[in-house]
């Protein structure tokens, strides 16, 4: 979010008129980031195996409702209310979104604020989504949804207040995050790490194939993200007027494209091949990796993050198997390295010259900046990770946080839905066609009752 214009006023801007423009503009960008989630029930729904595939769905899937509830009720309050000692907010107004009048503007801006709190919500129901990869085919569902719902209020909506609320300590500190580098990626991707250390791995990790069952659903998603996520950054400078969304719609175009062939060569040169899933993943590394950055550089700034976040997470990724981590889609490998790459090579190729004048090492800023964004990226990584870890252990003492070992083996989608994903037992070349084919009998043939 962009330094100086998230400040309340009491909700109101002395000289500041609504803008139609906008106004839509930015409830357009809210749509794209929803998309976002059910794009990355998609990509992580097609990366698991066909067992689970439902459950994978549906952990992004009930986001959209707790959050989205939360959100209204004490969520905008905590993480965009009047500022508390830089660490958290409070607006009674804010608690239940019923005090509000319909054209009072956030702050210094010309949009509703029923416009940015929607705006933030889809940033606030995503995040948790995204720790959900780092724990297929093995936790509880209903042990997943009191999770989100804890985790949102004691670690989301605080550190989106650190990060972008005015009076955040971050915020007030100087640390540049555009669009969520910290309060989504490492934020997310520490949390996912935190609650590994208490679910531990699946069974049969690294004896048994885990190959994703659909690599066409995993490109859709992908591309779904990459669509939705120029709402996500050009967005997040909640106006259309002096171009700087332009050029951070520009940034996420160019890191994304850099990243996605940076992950391939280094797949080539280290496996052998161009993968799809190599494609999908190093597009979402980019993507992650210009989101705190997509306000501070230039384009040829977006190419080299986009390039060395395509390589070095393409590298993180099989860190899992050197030390015995279970991050079964790589949540930790792509959003928690991303987000820290991202974060802190703003304070090499910042220009200056964007949404504010802080400058990075290259453009003759020195290490200033560089020093804001590790502490930035520091504070939120341990934060989220110690919190995580003992909201899961309570959550596993209380009520188990991870399936039985036969319905792991069975498959969390009977569990925890008692649906399948697919049926193959139709006619037409499905499972009962070839047992019938194998008898010599025809597949058409009736049979009497």
């Amino acid at each position: 979010m962009p330094p100086g214009i998230l400040t309340l006023a009491d909700g109101l801007a002395e000289k500041a008129t609504l803008s139609p423009a906008n106004t839509g503009f930015m409830l357009i960008c809210s749509a794209m980031v929803m998309l976002m989630t059910p794009g990355l029930a998609f990509f992580y729904g097609g990366m698991v195996r066909v067992k689970s595939v439902l459950n994978m769905l549906m952990m992004s899937f009930i986001s959209l409702g707790i959050v989205t509830v939360l959100w209204v009720l004490y969520g905008f309050g905590l993480a965009f209310g009047t500022d508390v000692g830089g660490v958290i907010g409070w607006n009674g107004d804010f608690a239940g979104l019923g005090h509000i009048g319909l054209t009072q503007l956030w702050g210094t801006t010309t949009i509703p604020i029923y416009v940015f709190a929607v705006f933030q919500l889809m940033f606030a129901v995503i995040t948790p989504a995204l720790i959900s990869g780092a724990l297929a085919d093995r936790v509880k569902f209903t042990a997943w949804a009191l999770f989100v719902a804890l985790w949102v209020t004691v670690v989301y909506f605080p550190v989106a207040h650190w990060v972008w609320a005015d009076g955040g300590w971050l915020f007030k500190l100087g640390v540049i995050d555009f669009a969520g580098g910290t309060a989504v990626h490492i934020n997310a991707g520490a949390a996912a790490l935190g609650v590994l250390l208490v679910v531990g791995k699946r069974i049969g990790f690294k004896k048994d194939p885990m190959r994703p069952h659909s690599l066409p659903l995993v490109m859709l998603g992908a591309g779904l993200l990459w669509f939705g996520w120029f709402g996500f950054n050009a967005g997040s400078w909640l106006n259309n007027d002096d171009g700087v969304g332009a050029v951070a719609f520009v940034n996420t175009q160019v890191a994304t494209a850099a990243a996605m062939l940076g992950w391939l060569a280094y797949e080539k040169l280290r496996h052998g091949s161009f993968t799809t899933l190599g494609a999908a993943s190093g597009a979402v590394a980019g993507l992650v990796a210009i989101t705190p950055a997509c306000g501070a550089v230039s384009p040829l700034g977006a190419l080299a993050v986009g390039a060395i976040a395509g390589v070095l997470c393409a590298m993180a990724v099989g860190l899992k198997y050197r030390f015995g981590y279970d991050d079964s889609l790589d949540v930790i490998g792509v959003h928690l390295v991303g987000g820290i790459v991202g974060s802190l090579l703003i304070g090499l190729f910042a220009t200056g010259g964007v949404q504010s004048d802080a400058k990075g090492l290259f453009y003759g800023g020195g290490f200033g900046q560089l020093g804001k964004q590790a502490i930035g990226v520091v504070c939120v990584l341990l934060y989220s990770l110690v919190v995580s870890y003992v909201l899961a252990k309570a959550i596993d003492v209380v009520m188990g946080f991870r399936v039985g070992e036969d319905e792991e083996i069975t498959g969390v989608d009977q569990a925890a839905h008692a649906e399948t994903a697919y049926d193959f037992a139709g006619a037409g070349g499905g499972t009962a066609a070839r047992r019938t084919t194998a008898l010599g009998e025809s597949p058409t043939k009736k049979v009497d009752a």
